[in-house]
């Protein structure tokens, strides 16, 4: 009886030592985080390169310029920013500096909604700026003889669209910028390039120096409707034609996304504006 008492004490303690061994063991893998999820969406998986959706440095502030006075994206708002020739961070340029208007496109060409805007754009006579990324460049030389033609003005808009571009060193910012340059002189080699926008508007004084020194202009902006986060036409439309004044500089997207709305946008902002103001092409000598 002692013997049957004994191996049943046994067969108890093993039984509860290996219900505390699997609870320890359920508590553990609690404690151990998941994997992020994939995102989804739209902004997961499209054809074309989502230039705009890469996010600035996030330990950046987010905000930027939109006339009230926000810092912009990848700016300290606490910090120093160096003097410079623009009423933008670092020195860039985000107004006209006239009365007139200056409507920009950024991140292409793009094969689907760059030739759109050009048309829309054509029948009203208006003259805008295109800030190109140098691969789209490269890619579609076609789109960048047509932007040419029609008489809009060219931006530098980096070699592959690189949020820490002004974070990486003088010479790597440099080379970025030419390579930019030279894909857009292959496919137009007459063409002036007055400036230099910095993706994010993640503005650094590496970045505005070297931009300087290779004669572009840093070009910020005034208005911000959002587009490549693809808000609809209809608020694209209420936050470009409410906030524009004297003097603004409209950001908005042809190419790294669907930027269907921001072309639907176009056509009925461009009756408002031109209503309101002379909407010009940014002159072809840069700022002053």
């Amino acid at each position: 009886m002692r013997a049957r008492s004994t191996g049943g004490t046994i067969g108890v303690v093993t039984l509860v030592l290996a219900a505390l061994l699997g609870s320890a063991y359920a508590l553990g893998r609690s404690m151990v985080p998941e994997p992020p999820r994939q995102p989804t969406g739209a902004s997961a998986q499209v054809d074309g390169a989502q230039y705009a959706e890469q996010p600035a440095d996030p330990a950046a502030p987010q905000a930027r310029p939109d006339g009230t006075g926000t810092p912009a994206a990848g700016v300290d708002p606490d910090a120093a920013q160096p003097a410079g020739g623009g009423d933008g961070p670092f020195g860039s340029h985000a107004s006209t500096g006239s009365g007139e208007v200056a409507l920009t496109f950024d991140d292409g060409p793009d094969p689907t909604y760059t030739p759109q805007v050009l048309e829309v754009l054509r029948a009203y006579g208006v003259k805008a700026t295109f800030c190109v990324v140098g691969e789209n460049a490269q890619d579609h030389p076609d789109l960048l003889r047509a932007i040419v033609a029609d008489g809009h003005t060219l931006c530098n808009h980096s070699w592959h669209h690189d949020v820490l571009l002004g974070k990486r060193s003088p010479d790597l910012i440099r080379a970025d910028l030419i390579r930019t340059n030279d894909a857009i002189h292959a496919a137009v080699p007459d063409a002036r390039i007055s400036y230099f926008r910095q993706p994010g508007g993640a503005w650094t004084y590496p970045v505005v120096s070297v931009a300087e020194g290779l004669g572009m202009t840093p070009l910020h902006w005034t208005v911000d409707p959002n587009d490549w986060q693809v808000p609809g036409a209809a608020k694209i439309t209420a936050t470009v034609t409410g906030d524009t004044g004297p003097g603004a500089i409209v950001l908005m997207h042809d190419a790294g996304g669907d930027r269907q709305g921001t072309v639907d946008a176009l056509r009925r902002i461009l009756p408002d504006l031109t209503s309101r103001f002379r909407l010009e092409a940014l002159p072809v000598g840069g700022a002053n």
